[in-house]
């Protein structure tokens, strides 16, 4: 017999079929909701039982709509987002919402080590940073924990500020002193009575301070803001708590303190039975926690899902709050601030939840102890381990190196694995080098734009894969998120992360069962020619221990970045852009990142109509403006405000030219269009949400110009073009990427000059992918990949003759280039052999 299931969550709120008197007492009232008595009654014993009588308690209908209250309140108006709201990044979306309904930008801060509530260090410098521009701050209770509240009445002495506390899980606990958390502060504290929740009704919150005033004004909001019979006094909305849930909560309340004693004991069961694991550290005297918090060993947290997945396998529940942390959010990424927060990164990567609720006895924790080692020693894999011990011996020797785990050098893998020849490609050897810990991100989380690729192209990867654990992907849920944006303008890509990470793990582990070995957390620092053939690869491990291997081949796929200096060198109406814009001068790569805009905001504060001039005519051009107009809270922006200068004519993407001129587009001709597909601008034309504003601007179709907006073409107007520049208040250039590429050497140790070294935005690689020299010669034995690289599909790959520039794109690497780089490394491989 299958030992029983243990979810992580099990919702225990009193149950209604025993309450038949109660609920008749409600029927005969008459009276449903509106403070009716059993709410009233609620109320009065929650602040007799938890609070000691002092102050006043205030029933909700949720906990979100108690913050959106209490934030209001506490902020004394609406700031239409120009103020504030300081909370932790580690914590739930709900907070942030309610700071945001209620008029103030999130401002996401660090974590605690210890406890993982808001750090009080960075609550410190942030005060300072911002200044009265924080008009309230909002600290998470964590996971039922009991906080210093004294901190923050010694907060709001000091700066002036606000304080509402996020207690979500905590009505119940009690602090250090045995009072019920919260009891006797002046401001107010907020729980949730969710049915998840310890404090388990079926929805509901309750909203306390020591300020009778402050719940008296709260009540007024919550009802309408009535502060005379029928008439509106101040801004509200409808936050009652009905009846019936009055009921469940009365009932709950009887039960509190038995729940909080069980999870006590749950609590102390699982710190010895997992003795050596990073836990939360809780305080107060009875803490009311939520789960079991813990932190996985850095070397094993990517494998995340995996252990997750190997639990549920025994039955046993497990998941990982919060992860990721408020500021990978694509909604807040676009419109709160997020500042540094490396503890939260590692917290939101690392955290593991596990099971502790009504529906176990400690006798389950050691079962769920010993499951959890078990997925741990399982995912373990040996190669892995060996890798990141430093293990790799010096000069060992492989087949291929690629450089980069990320997107690009995944898509290798993606390409040989959909024509199941992972197995062949790493028969006489692969390494693959990775800086981060993780394979398949890069840094794509970490923009706050829509992907200028489809739900679709990111889905072809694992469809109809003859590799089980691929094709299984379809079932997850990373790829359930990629499916919501079939048809879309692309998906935002903060999003992508869960699909790609899955995808390289999955990619990797099938690798490592050929015989691949993947260092993390390692770099490639540069590489030498060998007179023998070959390339003899440096690597730096993470103990910071420098190594050679050697290899036949290298792939680089190290991505691209933005050069300021290429961008201050760029000439426009005759001039550089470092003499007409000069320190207004910004690249977009900081615009488009996460808090990009909101630190942009920040910059134009003072400029009532800010004038913002984007230069470049590439997708990441497109990307930015697309950004800066759907900001929220929206950039105070007029007409023309937003002036795009670009020297190629812009064109949109069409399937056909039947589709086109179906439209009303027909400026193109026949060496427009791709000969393989039929695509009209199929590398030179912009796609989805970049297509669209093009769209927009060009009126095709009748569609209406974004007022807005405004393009101007150098070559037909360098005055106009000279003016907007010197005329904004921020220029951004947006002029593409240039390759990171990879310090090569010669048999004596020279440095070879590389294509790529050149300034502007120089090509890495060859029609065939080759990385080429300074001369255009390829260098023997080593490839390129990815954004930057500059191949431009040509032949039978298709793509219009008429088309000058560099292409990308997730299908591209994929598919075609993928494929032929596959094809190109086995070939060399023969050739040697031979």
């Amino acid at each position: 017999m299958a030992p029983k299931a243990i979810p992580l969550i099990s919702p225990h709120p009193p149950r209604l079929s025993m309450m038949g008197d109660a609920l008749r007492e409600v029927e005969e009232s008459g009276q449903f909701s509106n403070a009716g008595p059993q709410v009233s009654a609620f109320e009065a014993e929650a602040l007799e039982q938890l609070f000691q009588d002092e102050g006043e308690c205030h029933a909700v209908a949720n906990a979100t709509l108690g913050l959106m209250l209490a934030a209001r309140e506490a902020a004394g108006r609406d700031w239409r987002g120009e103020r504030y709201a300081m909370m932790p990044a580690f914590t739930f979306a709900a907070t942030a919402h309610a700071a945001q309904w209620a008029g103030l930008t999130p401002l996401f801060i660090d974590s605690d080590p210890a406890d993982w509530s808001a750090c009080e260090q960075a609550e410190e410098a942030a005060l300072a940073r911002y200044g009265d521009r924080i008009a309230l701050v909002m600290p998470y209770a964590t996971f039922g924990t009991c906080i210093d509240l004294d901190r923050y009445r010694d907060m709001a002495d000091r700066h002036g500020v606000g304080v509402v506390i996020d207690a979500a899980a905590s009505l119940g606990a009690l602090d250090e002193r045995g009072r019920g958390f919260g009891a006797g502060y002046p401001f107010a504290t907020v729980f949730s009575m969710h049915a998840t929740k310890s404090f388990a009704t079926a929805e509901g919150g309750l909203v306390y301070s020591g300020d009778a005033r402050r719940i008296a004004a709260i009540r007024e909001m919550g009802n309408f803001g009535f502060g005379a019979p029928r008439l509106a006094t101040r801004s509200g909305l409808n936050a009652k708590l009905p009846e019936i849930l009055g009921v469940m909560a009365r009932a709950k309340l009887a039960q509190i303190d038995a729940v909080g004693k069980h999870r006590s004991q749950l609590l102390a069961a699982y710190h010895t039975a997992l003795r050596g694991f990073e836990f939360q550290q809780l305080s107060g005297e009875r803490p009311l926690a939520q789960f079991l918090s813990l932190l996985l060993p850095r070397d094993l947290s990517e494998r995340r899902e995996d252990i997750i997945a190997l639990l549920a396998e025994n039955g046993i529940g497990a998941g990982s709050y919060f992860s990721p942390h408020l500021g990978k959010h694509p909604h807040f990424a676009a419109t709160a601030q997020c500042e540094a927060v490396p503890v939260a990164d590692d917290i939101a990567q690392r955290v593991l939840s596990l099971p502790l609720h009504e529906g176990m006895n400690t006798a389950d924790v050691p079962r769920i102890a010993s499951a959890l080692l078990d997925a741990l020693a399982r995912t373990a894999a040996p190669s892995r381990v060996m890798a990141q011990a430093g293990m790799v011996p010096d000069g060992a020797g492989t087949g291929t190196v690629i450089v980069g785990g990320g997107p690009g050098g995944m898509a290798v893998l993606v390409a040989a694995a959909r024509a199941g020849r992972i197995e062949e490609l790493v028969s006489s050897g692969l390494t693959i080098v990775e800086r981060g810990e993780t394979l398949g991100t890069g840094l794509l989380g970490e923009y706050a734009i829509t992907s200028d690729s489809t739900a679709e192209t990111f889905l072809t990867a694992i469809a109809q894969s003859p590799y089980p654990e691929i094709a299984a992907m379809a079932d997850m849920p990373g790829t359930r998120i990629i499916e919501r944006y079939k048809g879309a303008l692309g998906v935002p890509l903060a999003l992508t992360p869960p699909f790609l990470r899955e995808l390289g793990e999955r990619l990797g582990a099938i690798a490592e069962r050929a015989g691949a070995t993947i260092l993390r957390r390692t770099e490639v620092r540069s590489a030498r020619q060998l007179r023998g053939g070959g390339w003899s690869v440096t690597l730096r491990d993470p103990n910071d221990m420098v190594r050679d291997v050697t290899a036949e081949q290298i792939l680089i796929a190290t991505g691209g970045h933005q050069s300021m200096a290429s961008a201050r060198a760029e000439r426009v109406a005759g001039d550089t852009l470092a003499h007409l814009a000069g320190e207004r001068l910004i690249l977009s790569e900081s615009v488009i990142r996460t808090g990009g805009v909101v630190a942009l905001r920040d910059s134009l504060a003072s400029v009532p109509a800010p004038r913002i001039a984007v230069v470049g005519g590439s997708t990441s051009a497109l990307s930015t403006v697309a950004l800066l107009l759907k900001a929220q809270p929206a950039l105070p922006l007029g007409a023309g405000a937003i002036r795009l200068i670009h020297r190629r004519p812009l064109r949109p993407f069409y399937p056909s030219a039947q589709a086109a001129r179906a439209d009303g587009f027909d400026d193109f001709d026949d060496a427009d269009i791709c000969p393989v597909s039929g695509f009209v601008y199929r590398l030179a034309g912009f796609r989805l949400e970049a297509r669209e504003l093009i769209l927009r601007m060009l009126a095709i179709g009748g569609r209406e110009p974004d007022p807005r907006v405004a393009m101007i073409d150098t070559t037909q107007s360098e005055i106009a073009a000279r003016e907007a520049i010197e005329s904004a208040d921020i220029v951004i250039a947006a002029l593409g990427y240039r390759p990171n590429g990879l310090a090569l050497h010669d048999i004596e140790g020279e440095r070879i000059a590389l294509a790529a070294d050149a300034v502007g935005r120089p090509r890495l690689v060859n029609q065939a992918c080759e990385v080429i020299d300074a001369g255009g010669d390829a260098v023997r034995g080593v490839y390129g990949i990815g954004l930057a690289a500059g191949f431009v599909p040509e032949g039978r790959l298709g793509g219009e003759p008429s088309f000058q520039g560099k292409a990308n794109g997730l299908w591209l690497w994929q598919n075609d280039v993928g494929a032929m780089i596959v094809d190109r490394l086995l070939e060399d491989r023969t050739r040697a052999a031979a």
